[in-house]
């Protein structure tokens, strides 16, 4: 049977475009489709929207209330299915000729937080972008009658699904390649980074961006008394050395680590502290993958990965004792439960569901 892949924009990194590649993988026939292809090599034969021939390319906010538009001016192709990896408005993609008939799939990282949950990402909370909200809404939930079935994430994503689009929504959760973390060997550029760090730490890894709550990885480690690290990049990066000057708690900044590196940071830590509310989380599995446990939030996608007490501790107040507790609680953890927890997760996992799915939903 052929098939056609649809994704958002692609980009050199990313969480979906490591999902869209692994879709690749599994349908190695089906054509792909993007609304721009901006990864710097990454994705070669990927066809492009309309969108990508204006000045708009690239220009995701200013794109925004042209992209639902765009999806439907695809052109005629021949195939017995479509599965979209969506994120944004990648659903409403529909194909004129044989393929405008086949069955649609979906696979949700999440309905569009720019419009149904603009509280858990700032870039929805604009006049523009609130205003563009209450328009797109009900051409969105329209839109995701369409599928024939569709897939979440997470059971957190599924509930979302469910009240935003009106839709149920099978689990499968998305691919990471834990492998690749658990069996990751020191060299001498980590060994020398690492050699410059606390000897115990906890560790925060993610954007430097508001919304990821970075500060409470810093207030984990001042309630607990231990060193933080905080690895990454952003804009919020000021914000947070204020913060921990205030807090007068001494904590260390690793700018972009490689992969590489990365998976040192992880093994070398106490904890990976992840406070964001997410819609699955990958960087805590990756961590548990090296042995090393989460301090994760209670609420949202990273609750279906961390197992309170086996693989770390999960968090509903972030501060004072219940904080220190959990703290405590996911150091004693054992480092073999949380790699063990962590190939539930593995690659190979995604890529047999998702094929199951695919075969029984288009059957």
């Amino acid at each position: 049977m052929s098939g056609i892949l649809v994704h958002e924009w692609l980009s050199r990194r990313g969480g979906s475009e490591n999902v869209f590649d692994v879709l690749g993988g599994v349908f190695p026939d089906a054509e792909r489709w993007c609304l721009w292809n901006d990864s710097e090599g990454r994705f070669a034969g990927v066809e492009e929207t309309v969108l990508a021939r204006t000045p708009l390319r690239g220009r995701k906010a200013a794109s925004l209330p042209l992209m639902p538009l765009a999806w439907r001016m695809l052109p005629s192709r021949d195939a017995d299915w479509v599965l979209c990896s969506s994120h944004l408005f990648a659903h409403h993609a529909r194909f004129r000729g044989p393929a405008g008939d086949a069955p649609k799939l979906v696979y949700t990282h999440t309905p569009a937080r720019y419009i149904w949950t603009p509280e858990l990402d700032g870039r929805g909370q604009g006049f523009a972008a609130r205003a563009a909200s209450s328009l797109l809404k009900p051409l969105d939930r329209r839109r995701a009658t369409e599928p024939t079935a569709i897939a979440a994430n997470s059971k957190f994503i599924a509930e979302r699904v469910a009240w935003a689009w009106e839709r149920e929504a099978t689990v499968i959760h998305p691919p990471i390649d834990v492998a690749r973390f658990a069996d990751a060997q020191p060299t001498d550029e980590t060994d020398a980074a690492v050699a410059g760090l606390p000897p115990e730490y906890l560790l925060g890894v993610s954007r430097f961006v508001p919304y990821k709550r970075l500060e409470l990885v810093i207030e984990a480690g001042a309630v607990s008394g231990l060193p933080v690290v905080l690895a990454g990049g952003g804009a919020d990066e000021g914000r947070l050395r204020a913060y921990a000057e205030e807090r007068g708690h001494p904590v260390t900044f690793v700018r972009d680590p490689s992969s590489t590196l990365l998976a040192a940071l992880y093994r070398n830590a106490l904890a990976l502290v992840f406070p964001a509310v997410e819609d699955f989380g990958i960087m805590p599995v990756e961590a548990m993958a090296t042995g090393t446990p989460v301090v994760g939030n209670a609420f949202g996608g990273v609750s279906e990965s961390v197992v309170d007490g086996v693989s770390g501790a999960l968090v509903h107040d972030w501060s004072g004792t219940e904080l220190a507790d959990a703290v405590e609680r996911a150091i004693a953890s054992s480092r073999e439960a949380c790699v063990q927890r962590a190939f539930e997760f593995d690659r190979p996992v995604f890529e047999a569901r998702i094929a199951d799915w695919v075969a029984g939903e288009t059957a």
